[in-house]
């Protein structure tokens, strides 16, 4: 099961194997604290994209295209997280984005189901 969470919730058992999937790291949020599994930054969104999209709702559509064809290219990564959601039984992405609809989290899940 892949299930996606922001990183200012706090970590749960429920959560199994925590993935970060941000090329930067968040304001408030202490390495230590975090809980984090693997930050697994190459799997973000590039950083021309992420500016380019600056998690406005109404770019989201053309987002996901652009996210989803950057992904296309890192397949290594891909059977990398769905390797790990066979062995751990339960993976969480997380992100740092407050739109909990639009981010690349949401992309990247759905990306890693088909």
């Amino acid at each position: 099961m892949i299930r996606i969470k922001r990183i200012y919730e706090h970590a749960a058992e429920e959560d199994g194997f925590r993935i970060l999937v941000e090329r930067l790291w968040h304001r408030g949020i202490k390495k230590e604290n975090a809980k984090i599994d693997l930050w697994l930054k190459e799997v973000a969104p590039s950083g021309e994209l992420r500016k380019w999209f600056s998690h406005g709702p109404s770019k989201s559509g053309e987002f996901e295209k652009k996210y989803g064809k950057e992904l296309a290219a890192k397949q290594e990564l891909l059977k990398e997280i769905r390797q790990m959601e066979k062995e751990q039984g339960t993976v969480t992405l997380l992100y740092s984005a407050r739109d909990v609809e639009h981010n690349n989290a949401v992309v990247l899940k759905a990306v890693l189901k088909k």
